[in-house]
């Protein structure tokens, strides 16, 4: 048994598939005679046309960024085109029969190698762009996990060291009942992917990959953050058991998915999905959300194959409005940053702490044409339809931290819509709204609570920042608890101030689908929760089970605790009097 971070909860049992940074095809045979020329002609296929997105890549990010943003496709070219690095890959094919994508894992592996102990920040960019490239012919390579793993028998289990957007893309419609991963956290990528699907998942598993292969039989308990290679009879048994209970559970309380969430006492609350893409849409109108409380527009650019332009934009924000619970949908602008990188908008290595640096609307504003092309497809999209007569667009900005900066914000949405009524292109009116995910914006939000009309709480990184903890850091992660006292204080202060003022707060990070923090959240007088859809029915559940007197008690008891173990003590034993059926659901952290 290993033992990592619970992530998404659940139980499941399936078959391992191991990912590493090049999709390679587990157990393939040597390849010989003819069967090596294909793959020769695999590579030279899969490379030429890597060429040409780069030079397209380079044309529109120039065009819409900069020349120095462009600058590193070159780059990307002249690895494309490296004699020494083609000659390492084609031996590798030729001499010793393995697959191209086989090579691209051996050839990063070396290079990792030879750089990695220089210690030398450009040596170390160049094997970031090496990655870029690989990734890049991979995705050409490969049909990946459809074709990869067809051959395994029944669901199966992805294992990474991290999940990554463009990886996330190869799965296609693979039916992944369960992730485990290396590296992250309860807010990784691999994280919000697999509560995004509701399946279990745990993260930070550290060596992981080296302890499982392609084919092994794995355990994933997402509610303990517990992982089991190759388990007995027994405990596979007992495993397969709670899997089947979990399932029924969620089966059980999908009932709800077309009744309006009440509390018990009858206050209608708004339960909102957060979502990636028009596939979460459906998951949410399925799950009962009301509307998109959160589109994370980064990942339509972190799985473009190269940049998107303004009129794909527009097509991507129409279809997602189509597709959102009653054309309610509020767009978060890029939050590219931090964890989350495009090679056209530079690398992050040299800041010591790239979460508290030139991220989000920090780096929106370093680039205000490319921010622009963005605010424009948004207003576009929002634009009245017939189709969509009570359609809803709300515009939110990221990593907000004064008033200077929502000063800026209006007068570029307001450039842009000045440009789009030149330009004689329809457009709509759209909310403006501000994340809370800054501490300093939460301690003045009572001075900038009069320049926005509404505002989500991004809990993920305002209890890091608060906390001044690295969730990521597997040394501080404990500290990043989202019923820490200092963090539901402050929750509760930022609450208030919106309420007062009568503007519409909504909570969009992670906590708002955890059912310990809901009631605490209802206490403190929020009415709207935006959460991953498959969370959305567990909520609506025990919304009926709670009455406002109830959670405002549970909130007055928990303001008076000074731990969060206390805390979450408490919290267990209330839920466990009003609903008692969602325990299975609750995650060891």
């Amino acid at each position: 048994m290993r033992r990592g971070i619970a992530v998404s909860p659940g139980v499941t049992v399936g078959t391992a598939y191991c990912i590493h940074e090049v999709f390679v095809k587990p157990n393939a045979e040597k390849l010989v005679g003819p069967a090596i020329v294909h793959e020769l002609a695999r590579f030279e296929n899969a490379r030429r046309r890597s060429i040409d997105d780069v030079r397209l890549l380079q044309q529109k990010v120039q065009k819409q960024v900069g020349k120095d943003a462009a600058a590193i496709f070159a780059v990307h070219e002249t690895i494309l085109q490296d004699a020494a690095l083609v000659g390492k890959v084609r031996h590798w094919i030729q001499h010793e029969g393995i697959s191209a994508q086989e090579a691209l894992s051996r050839l990063l592996d070396f290079y990792k190698r030879v750089l990695s102990g220089t210690g030398d920040e450009y040596l170390q960019e160049r094997i970031d762009d090496l990655r870029d490239v690989i990734m890049r012919l991979s995705s050409y390579l490969s049909e990946a996990l459809q074709q990869d793993s067809g051959a395994l028998d029944g669901p199966i289990i992805v294992v990474a060291d991290e999940l990554l957007p463009s990886q996330v893309v190869m799965l296609g419609t693979r039916s992944v009942n369960g992730i485990v991963t290396q590296a992250g956290s309860q807010t990784s990528h691999a994280a919000i992917i697999a509560r995004s699907r509701g399946i279990p998942a745990v993260s930070g598993v550290s060596g992981i990959l080296r302890q499982t292969k392609t084919g092994d039989t794995i355990v994933v308990d997402g509610r303990e953050g517990h992982v089991i290679i190759n388990p007995d009879s027994e405990t596979e048994a007992a495993y397969r058991k709670l899997e089947r209970e979990f399932v029924d559970l969620r089966d059980q309380l999908a009932h709800n998915r077309d009744l309006p969430c009440r509390t018990a006492d009858g206050i209608e609350l708004e339960i909102l999905a957060n979502i990636n893409g028009v596939g979460d849409c459906r998951n949410a109108t399925a799950m009962g959300a009301c509307g998109v409380g959160l589109y994370r527009t980064e990942y339509l650019y972190l799985t473009h194959p190269s940049v998107p332009d303004e009129e794909e934009q527009v097509e991507n924000y129409r279809a997602v409005l189509k597709a959102a619970p009653n054309h309610q949908l509020t767009i978060r602008t890029l939050d590219i940053g931090g964890d989350k990188t495009v090679p056209f908008l530079g690398r992050n290595h040299r800041e010591a702490n790239p979460f508290m640096g030139w991220r989000s609307i920090r780096l929106s504003f370093e680039h205000p044409e490319f921010f622009s092309t963005q605010i424009r497809a948004i207003l576009r999209a929002a634009a009245p339809s017939r189709a969509m007569p009570k359609a809803r667009v709300q515009l939110l900005f990221p990593m907000v931290t004064n008033l200077e900066e929502l000063r800026r914000l209006h007068a570029l949405v307001n450039r842009n819509k000045q440009a789009l009524r030149q330009q004689k292109k329809p457009y709509g009116e759209v909310a403006f709204g501000m994340m809370v995910e800054v501490p300093a914006a939460a301690v003045m939000m009572d001075q900038l609570i009069g320049a926005v009309d509404f505002v989500s709480i991004g809990s993920n990184d305002l209890v890091q920042y608060l906390m001044a903890a690295d969730r990521d850091n597997p040394k501080v992660s404990h500290l990043c608890q989202p019923l820490a006292p200092p963090v539901l204080r402050v929750l509760s202060n930022v609450i208030g101030i919106c309420s007062k003022a009568n503007r519409s707060v909504t909570l969009c990070g992670e906590m708002a689908g955890q059912p310990l923090a809901f009631m605490l959240l209802l206490g403190m007088g929020l009415r709207r929760f935006s959460m991953s859809p498959h969370f959305v029915p567990s909520i609506k559940e025990l919304a009926a089970h709670i009455t406002i007197e109830q959670s405002e008690a549970i909130l007055k008891k928990c303001l008076k605790q000074t731990t969060t173990k206390k805390i979450k003590s408490l919290l267990k034993d209330q839920l466990l009097k009003v609903a008692p059926q969602l325990e299975p659901l609750l995650t060891e952290q």
